[in-house]
């Protein structure tokens, strides 16, 4: 086995699990971030240094790029679950491998947390822009760095397919499951 299957063997979601019994304000947002976390999985599964660099046109981020956001966006949904105030200048170099196995662990954090200790109406975002603080209630977070990250994982799964390297067909988004 290569170790590259190892690393990846151990990520999450490859799959989702069960969905809870019961409607809480805490399972959903946890089965929203388990469904992202799926689609990021098989988006970045087998990308390759050419799907990493491509930019469907000259202005556009490069798929790298696009990772790193989101690995970003994750951080600021953390941090707020931490009560803590994120930095939006925030830059973070680090490679193909550890921008997908960080995002998916934060993500898997997240959905742990939900199930444990969070408790969705006690969370404010708080972002630092430039020097000044600001304060949101959570429900920023789901039509912020939520669902621009549910957003950006599409497009890595649409940059993979421009440059020829399509997603694993098998992965069924709506049963959460490689078929």
């Amino acid at each position: 086995m290569k170790e590259s299957e190892k690393t990846n063997e151990s990520l999450p979601f490859s799959e989702i699990g069960p969905y809870a019994d019961n409607f809480t304000t805490e399972t959903v947002i946890t089965r929203l971030i388990e469904g992202l976390g799926f689609r990021y999985y098989w988006a970045t599964d087998g990308l390759r240094d050419i799907d990493l660099s491509y930019k469907p046109s000259d202005d556009s981020r490069s798929s790298l790029d696009v990772l790193e956001h989101i690995y970003g966006l994750t951080e600021m949904v953390i941090y707020a679950f931490h009560n803590k105030e994120y930095p939006t200048e925030t830059k973070y170099e680090m490679s193909f491998s550890e921008y997908r196995t960080k995002t998916l662990l934060n993500l898997k954090k997240m959905s742990d947390m939900l199930i444990k200790e969070v408790k969705i109406s006690e969370v404010s975002v708080k972002i630092n822009f430039g020097g000044q603080s600001m304060s949101f209630p959570f429900w920023n977070a789901i039509n912020g760095p939520l669902s621009d990250a549910i957003w950006h994982t599409g497009q890595i799964a649409s940059n993979r397919r421009a440059s020829g390297n399509p997603f694993n067909s098998r992965a069924q988004v709506f049963l959460g499951k490689l078929m």
